[in-house]
């Protein structure tokens, strides 16, 4: 008898997971998750990363299985996967789950789709592949610990093992199959946060691979193509690999009892999601109301290492890097009272009265916070205005977190912020309708059906 693996436990559970075994308030939330994926996949289609993608896959051609979002047409399934990958992380709105510190929808959802679609599935069936895919991916991203995220983005290597998951539910594969898709899956995680040290693309590229690696890992299994067995706890696996603090425990931690995915948060600001506790805590302290420059004598923001870890060194020279500079998230919530998409734009960092408040806004570490972190991740402000009144906030759970969510109505209205413009109101209503009563569709390929 072969031993037992961590991927080998974690698919086997998966695999013989159903949908009955989701319930009521299970489904409705992986609803929710798809129509915020899917808004942030429309409101990325004119993205230069996006279109350039797209581009290379009119080049390559292949069969029309899957939808591709951006381009209103259809590609085979693996570039479907790619491009909707892409197109969905590139404005800073998909989902995160913080506890594992992950962006799960990017890279899961467009390979279950696009193999959806493909299959003819049942939109109970994609809905449960979104279930599983998340799963493995949050569990195998607590596992490998905080220390992975300091040069590998967890949203690319993880959702890697996410989307090959998800996949493998779908078309039924057994336990050997599975544990392969998990090893191919786990050989072709990749995707490293070098890339925000001189502006480039790769970062849509990380979601695009991770979903289309992961669909093809369990295409692969599926004919027979074999993949390391311990490919997580291997001596040369992915913890080890990767990771100077994992603990492979806790990928199998509470299987069965708890679902992770439930923890998930929806975005409210358009940035990296490290600043929406700071975001917060300035509306808070500032009731929402504005400033100007003129009257802040100075802002103390205090937020946890990982934070600063990731955004310390990053400058906001075009409204993409924007979303990643903490001061110039601070000013705009300052300044104009929110952190929306249109707040991220060449004109508003060239604003002198953002580049005023962003000169009296002072960030560090604050080990109390740090110590939460990343179950939570926490932000307190202190704001000395000229006249001599202190303004004060503190928040843990940002709007959109699990313990301050979005309603179903908060979510539909993002959709439609999203995507104005992009789509008719009529459509964006029927797409909201039909992501709504996805659990009784009969054939996901005729979901974008006009």
């Amino acid at each position: 008898m072969l031993e037992p693996t961590i991927s080998g436990q974690l698919g086997s559970f998966l695999a013989r997971l159903s949908y009955r075994d989701l319930s009521p308030s299970q489904v409705s939330r992986l609803k929710i998750y798809f129509l915020d994926w899917l808004g942030s996949a429309i409101a990325g289609k004119n993205e230069a990363p996006v279109q350039i993608i797209l581009s290379v896959i009119r080049d390559l051609g292949g069969a029309p299985e899957s939808t591709i979002i951006a381009s209103q047409s259809y590609g085979n399934c693996l570039m479907a996967a790619l491009a909707n990958g892409a197109s969905s992380h590139v404005v800073e709105m998909d989902d995160l789950h913080r506890e594992s510190i992950l962006h799960p929808a990017a890279p899961i959802i467009p390979a279950v789709l696009a193999l959806a679609e493909r299959e003819k599935a049942s939109g109970a069936d994609l809905l449960l592949a979104i279930a599983v895919g998340y799963e493995a991916a949050i569990r195998v991203a607590i596992a490998v610990g905080p220390s992975h995220y300091r040069c590998w983005h967890t949203t690319s290597t993880c959702g890697t093992f996410g989307a090959a998951a998800g996949a493998a539910r779908l078309l039924g594969l057994d336990d050997e199959q599975t544990i392969s898709a998990y090893g191919s899956a786990g050989t072709q995680a990749g995707g490293l946060w070098e890339f925000l040290t001189n502006n480039a693309m790769s970062k849509q590229l990380h979601t695009g691979k991770a979903a289309l690696n992961g669909l093809l890992s369990a295409l692969l299994a599926q004919r027979g193509f074999t993949g390391a067995r311990k490919i997580l706890e291997g001596e040369k696996g992915f913890f080890i690999a990767t990771s100077s603090d994992s603990d492979a425990a806790k990928c199998l931690a509470g299987l069965g009892r708890e679902f992770y995915f439930e923890r998930n948060s929806i975005k409210y600001h358009a940035s990296c999601g490290h600043t929406h506790s700071a975001i917060d805590a300035v509306l808070q302290a500032t009731q929402g109301m504005t400033h100007r420059s003129e009257e802040i004598e100075g802002v103390s923001v205090s937020v946890y290492q990982g934070a600063l870890d990731l955004l310390g060194d990053i400058e906001p020279t075009t409204p993409y890097f924007a979303k990643f500079n903490l001061p110039f998230c601070i000013a705009s919530a300052l300044v104009f009272g929110h952190a929306e998409l249109a707040d991220f734009t060449p004109e508003r960092i060239r604003n002198p009265e953002m580049i005023q408040m962003m000169q009296k806004i002072r960030i560090h570490a604050d080990p109390q916070l740090s110590a939460m972190y990343p179950r939570q991740w926490p932000a307190r402000v202190e704001i000395a205005k000229c006249n001599g009144q202190r303004l004060t906030g503190a928040v843990t759970c940002p709007k959109g977190d699990p313990e301050n969510p979005l309603s179903e109505s908060e979510v539909i209205a993002k959709f439609k912020s999203l995507t104005r413009g992009l789509i008719t109101d009529g459509w964006a209503d029927t797409l909201c309708e039909r992501v709504l009563s996805l659990d009784r569709l009969s054939d996901v390929s005729t979901f974008f059906n006009r």
